[in-house]
């Protein structure tokens, strides 16, 4: 006789616990663009890796009833997607070429605390928006039955 528990119990617990951890990776791998390149992309993976397991564990139903900002994915890939565009057009607006990091050298930072407001920054973030939107959105399809119409 096994005491073990079944796999989908294991499952269940780590897609509970996993999530704190991811954000914090995330949000590591976006602020260390002080020092090198940012990296949202990966970020974001991190994160709708974190989310996908959860819908795993828990359906598309579990997973939006404990979930529920969720499904405002597309929402968020939308606005990750115009606040990368915008932090990498802007600068054509002032004349520059595209992608120009603000502020520029010697000039002033704003910080909020302890942090740097870069224009890299608003890049990462808003490609780590966009890939969890899109991903998110892509496993939440992924997990509807093919007979399940529109919201």
């Amino acid at each position: 006789m096994s005491t073990d528990a079944p796999p989908d119990s294991v499952i269940r617990v780590v897609a509970r616990l996993l999530p704190g951890p991811s954000l914090m990776v995330a949000a590591a791998l976006i602020v260390k663009g002080y020092a090198e390149v940012g990296d949202g992309f990966a970020a974001g993976v991190i994160v709708a890796l974190a989310i996908a397991l959860i819908y795993v564990a828990f359906g598309v139903e579990g997973t939006e009833s404990a979930l529920p900002a969720l499904r405002h994915a597309p929402k968020l890939a939308v606005g990750g997607l115009l606040l990368a565009l915008g932090s990498g057009f802007f600068p054509l607006v002032r004349g520059e070429p595209p992608v120009t990091h603000r502020p520029g050298p010697g000039e002033h930072v704003t910080k909020i605390g302890a942090l740097e407001l870069f224009t890299p920054l608003l890049l990462d973030i808003g490609v780590f928006l966009l890939v969890v939107g899109v991903l998110t959105t892509l496993v939440h399809q992924l997990g509807r039955p093919l007979g399940e119409g529109k919201r």
